[in-house]
């Protein structure tokens, strides 16, 4: 199990074996990052991505630009987290690429890019 959440274990479990089961997961390098806080080595992280069969992919421009244009409205918004740039740059790949996104976060991501299909918990 990646993380040992007691509230989203059981769910996140489940949507990463339907979704290697159905096509495979695809992450970028800043999913790797954010993965890679998890664990202790980097022979860890690539053990458990290829057990999901996860597949790499670089960030398209156009999803680099769309991210930043995406952090501008949020920043002209109001918006005062730095922290947020980094799933705006998730959101645009997902957007960019038409990919599904899987996230419990779907209010920030239907905000900025409403045309992504979303992979997210039922709502309580």
């Amino acid at each position: 199990m990646v993380q040992a959440d007691a509230h989203w274990a059981d769910w996140s479990q489940a949507q990463l074996e339907r979704a290697a089961e159905h096509g495979g997961l695809l992450i970028n390098p800043i999913i790797y990052a954010k993965f890679a806080v998890w664990y202790d080595d980097i022979e860890q992280v690539e053990s458990v991505l290829a057990d999901f069969g996860t597949a790499f992919e670089a960030l398209p421009r156009e999803a680099l630009f769309l991210a930043g244009k995406a952090f501008r409205q949020y920043r002209t918004r109001r918006g005062t987290r730095a922290s947020v740039l980094p799933d705006l740059f998730i959101g645009a790949h997902a957007a960019v690429c038409e990919l599904p996104l899987l996230t419990r976060d779907t209010a920030r991501i239907r905000s900025y890019f409403p045309t992504v299909a979303l992979l997210a918990p039922a709502r309580d």
